[in-house]
């Protein structure tokens, strides 16, 4: 009798401890209101930040309004004496250069440009050894009977095709070797590796469009280019040259001779990161991103930058406050949650870059999910007018299935059409690479982007309050609070494909 009274009181607490939770996760998940995501994005996208353009006053002003809301709210600092992460940047302009090979000299902008400025240094005489597409896969590689070690190397932009017209490693699709935004990263990463002292592309679409870029940038018609400061990856320079000159480079005994010196200023700008403590699994993180920064004024015009993100911050300091008010009632989160807004994102995800290659605030290889915010608060045009009931998905079964599906049935408190068209890594718009998340991906980490599309306002001074759409935005931040408040509260952690 005493064991089946025992059982019986067991199952009645149990029963009334989740009852208590779910009436708890409720209440924080109405806590996300409509006119508090309103009142939040006037004042984060007001005239006075300015664009919160990196680096400006108008920024600054931004991460106090952050820093006090996490102050306010109680949830404390990941750093134990502050809110900022100062992240070292550079802004940089035309280097000073001086290319000749083999007696011929090049003409910067026309003839070539310099893609990463590395290190300053001279090369005198050094070898140049062709490597093919400059890839080094399982399934294909230009290395394998060549060496490298202190010469430079030349690969052709692209990647190969077998003679059915498909491509060596991923048959009918492109693969990260010929993706634009990960091609000279990835060249760059394998010749740098195998000890090469410099890279040169053959391209005529990436020398066409960093030379343009970079001759804009350093005549004053756009802000000037941005880099982080002291990048490792920068110890390897990557010259950009047009198809022209594929068959001077395919000569025999060409000698390399250059002078570069970096003409760059240093700077710095801030991430913000607060954290509430797992009860349970402390050790375990869920960390949130979205990017603080906007874009400098232009031509006298400010460029407000509502959606583009005030809608993924404001998104975030709410979902902040639902996690604060469950913890003010007894419920903290087994595992930990981190909130971070990250600098820098217009000038290559700089701010994000910084925290998990070089200074993560809490361990990468604890860290279990990354859930990303941007753009998250207008309508794709594309979609038309008549369902605005929906978000983006991208990234999230690309490393963990369970992150997927945890998603999905968290999809029951908001009953948003979860339109997964750009989930794809392939996809030719590459929004998988186009924002914050993709440095945790990078390094392991599963990840979703939540996203509703680019529209006409984009990175225009028209990207303005007024025009979020506030009830689909309202369920979009609270499947994003359910996923979070799923991630941090099971009892196992998710698990890698």
């Amino acid at each position: 009798m005493k064991s089946k009274f025992l059982f019986t009181v067991i199952f009645l607490i149990s029963i009334f401890f989740s009852f208590g939770q779910d009436k708890i996760l409720m209440e924080a998940s109405n806590s996300i209101k409509i006119d508090e995501l309103k009142e939040k994005m006037y004042i984060y996208s007001s005239d006075e930040f300015d664009g919160r353009g990196t680096p400006s006053k108008g920024q600054q002003l931004a991460v106090e309004y952050l820093v006090n809301h996490y102050q306010k709210l109680g949830i404390q600092s990941v750093k134990t004496d502050t809110y900022l992460q100062s992240v070292p940047l550079q802004l940089e302009e035309k280097p000073n250069i001086n290319l000749n090979i083999s007696g011929q000299k090049f003409i910067y902008y026309q003839d070539y440009v310099s893609y990463l400025n590395g290190p300053d240094r001279e090369y005198k005489s050094k070898e140049i050894v062709f490597a093919g597409y400059g890839i080094d896969d399982p399934n294909y590689s230009d290395y394998k009977n060549i060496n490298v070690k202190g010469k430079v190397v030349v690969a052709l932009g692209g990647e190969p095709k077998d003679k059915n017209d498909e491509y060596f490693i991923k048959g009918e699709n492109k693969s990260k070797w010929s993706i634009l935004r990960q091609e000279i990263d990835n060249k760059k990463r394998v010749a740098r590796s195998n000890g090469a002292l410099a890279l040169i592309i053959i391209d005529n679409y990436l020398h066409s469009r960093y030379s343009g870029r970079y001759r804009s940038s350093d005549i004053g018609y756009s802000e000037k280019r941005m880099a982080l400061s002291n990048d490792e990856e920068n110890n390897l320079h990557v010259l950009l040259f047009p198809e022209k000159f594929k068959n001077f480079f395919s000569g025999d005994d060409l000698t390399f001779n250059m002078s570069f010196k970096k003409n760059i200023e240093k700077i710095s700008a801030d991430n913000v990161a607060a954290i509430i403590e797992g009860s349970e699994f402390p050790n375990e993180y869920v960390v949130l991103t979205a990017h603080l920064d906007h874009v400098l004024p232009r031509n006298g015009k400010i460029y407000n930058g509502a959606d583009d993100n005030g809608s993924g911050t404001v998104a975030m300091l709410e979902i902040a406050e639902a996690f604060a008010l469950a913890k003010e009632q007894g419920y903290s989160p087994k595992r930990s949650v981190v909130f971070l807004h990250v600098t820098a994102e217009e000038r290559g995800l700089l701010g994000s870059k910084y925290y998990t290659d070089y200074d993560p605030l809490v361990p990468i290889k604890q860290t279990i999910a990354n859930l990303n915010m941007d753009m998250m608060g207008r309508a794709d045009p594309e979609r038309g007018i008549r369902n605005l009931n929906y978000v983006y998905i991208i990234g999230s079964d690309v490393l963990s299935n369970d992150l997927h599906e945890i998603n999905i049935d968290a999809n029951k408190y908001s009953n948003l059409e979860l339109d997964f068209r750009f989930n794809g890594i392939d996809h030719p718009d590459q929004f998988y690479y186009r924002s914050d998340h993709f440095h945790f991906i990078k390094n392991n980490i599963p990840a979703i982007f939540y996203f509703s599309g680019v529209h006409e306002d984009y990175h225009q001074p028209t990207d303005t309050a007024e025009k979020i759409l506030y009830e689909p935005y309202n369920r979009r931040v609270k499947l994003i609070f359910h996923t979070a408040w799923e991630l941090a509260n099971r009892d196992e952690k998710i698990k890698l494909n």
